[in-house]
């Protein structure tokens, strides 16, 4: 059968290796055999295995160094001993270092059997967390963290500096710009990477609940704590704590905060024993953390424990010349999840998305275009396609009140910028017809095409 487990056993046994073989084999596992340690390595590292079924003592390299080797390259293969009652001593200090379990000649295969069919389950989990991590790897390596704007080219260049050090970040920025994707970079582009990320949004839970998710609680500590119950700061040991709406937390739980980032400890609710904790801190906020330590809403201490290394996120407005990559960039992404055919869009709807303000951040990109690929017929979005906010004219043909900056403005340039747009705009509803278009806008087809020729957009046709 093509998904029967790989089975590798190695014996310099020839009646045993070829016995078990067989009774494996009628279990349904696809059986490699192997008569040396040496021919087993070969194998190990040529092709996959779920378990690795080795005697114990082999002339030249042993099953002892066997499991070194499937250790050492980090293989989910699990290694099962076979060995003779007087050796059970090594087997069992052989499980200590990362064997699977150990079976006593002469082998009861009714034994052999359940070992190897929970090895191969475990193997397999070990196998799809290899997987999962390789893909989070993936997922959050820096080049998928799109833009080439000046402003992004400082976030990455910040992040190439910190990622393999172990400071305390706080990373700055608007709701939406992308503030968890950069401190998931940070920990799967580091050296804490194959250890566990931990988030958790301070702003989202209840301040009475915040310190028993953060810290643990002991059995009976409140009503409810029928267990002990380890925290988030417990569970990301030897990993990375994601702090997010740190500016949220309570001024109680800031003291506490600050005490475990001096300490690198902590107490669970209710309990008295202290734990050490070798945890990275990333911090990230929308608010305006420097304004509330001014208020008095957040500790000054606090504050710059946790800003050692600070990272500003530009908002979408700041950047908008990433705006046509990031759109390209999420309509792949999104049509490969939605298993739709490869879809463009027009240069309209490009238009529409780069003249937009983008309150909503990145964020908000992404559910637009996912709204979009959605709802559009066909492969090609156009400006129509785009939610009425970013791709639609004004109701009523009213605009909206222009704002005037606190710097002032180049009045004629705005308004000449402002007519090219909406001139655009009518090209591209009338799909070109000038005399439509000029209908569109209130004007006769002459004046049309005198504006369209002051603007630089080609002859009347």
């Amino acid at each position: 059968m093509s998904d029967a487990a790989q089975i590798l056993l190695i014996d310099d046994d020839p009646g045993s290796r070829e016995g078990l073989g067989l009774l494996l084999r009628r279990e349904g596992y696809a059986v490699t055999t192997a008569d040396s340690g040496e021919e087993g390595v070969e194998l190990l590292t040529s092709q996959p295995f779920a378990a690795i079924i080795t005697d114990l003592f082999l002339p030249g390299v042993s099953g002892i160094d066997l499991l070194h080797k499937v250790k050492a390259l980090a293989l989910p293969a699990q290694v099962i001993l076979i060995t003779g009652q007087a050796s059970a001593e090594t087997a069992v200090e052989a499980m200590k270092g990362g064997a699977f379990d150990y079976i006593v000649k002469p082998v009861n295969f009714e034994k052999l059997k359940v070992l190897v069919a929970k090895a191969v389950g475990t193997s397999r989990l070990v196998a799809e967390n290899l997987y999962l991590r390789q893909q989070l790897r993936g997922k959050y390596k820096f080049a998928n963290i799109i833009g080439n704007s000046p402003a992004m080219q400082q976030v990455f260049a910040r992040m190439e500096k910190i990622v393999h050090t172990d400071s305390t970040v706080l990373v700055l920025g608007a709701s939406g710009t992308g503030k968890e994707l950069v401190a998931r970079a940070i920990h799967f582009n580091g050296p804490r990477k194959e250890k566990p990320f931990v988030a958790i949004n301070c702003g989202a839970i209840p301040a009475d609940l915040l310190e028993s998710e953060l810290f643990g609680h002991v059995r009976g500590a409140f009503t409810g704590a029928v267990a002990d119950k380890p925290g988030k700061f417990e569970l990301a040991h030897g990993g990375t704590i994601f702090l997010d709406e740190i500016g949220t937390m309570p001024p109680h739980l800031q003291m506490k905060l600050l005490r475990v980032l001096q300490e690198q400890e902590i107490e669970r609710v209710g309990g008295t024993r202290r734990i050490k904790l070798d945890v990275r801190v990333i911090s990230a906020t929308n608010a305006d953390l420097e304004g509330l330590v001014k208020e008095g809403l957040f500790r000054e201490d606090l504050y710059y424990r946790l800003n050692v290394i600070p990272i500003v996120l530009p908002s979408l407005s700041e950047r908008r010349d990433d705006v046509p990559l990031l759109a390209r960039h999420f309509l792949r992404k999104i049509c490969t999840e939605m298993r739709r055919p490869e879809m463009a869009l027009t240069p309209a709807a490009l238009r529409a998305l780069e003249n937009y303000g983008w309150p909503g951040n990145v964020r908000e990109m992404e559910n637009v275009i996912e709204r979009s690929v959605a709802l559009t017929d066909g492969t090609v979005i156009d400006r129509a396609d785009l939610p009425p906010q970013i791709g639609g004219l004004p109701d009523n043909n009213h605009l909206p009140l222009a704002r005037l900056p606190e710097e002032g403005l180049d009045l004629p340039g705005f308004v000449a910028e402002l007519e090219k747009e909406l001139l655009q705009q009518a090209l591209d509803r009338s799909n070109g017809v000038k005399a439509r278009a000029a209908a569109l806008l209130g004007l006769n087809r002459t004046t049309l095409v005198e504006k369209l020729k002051r603007q630089g957009m080609g002859e009347a046709g």
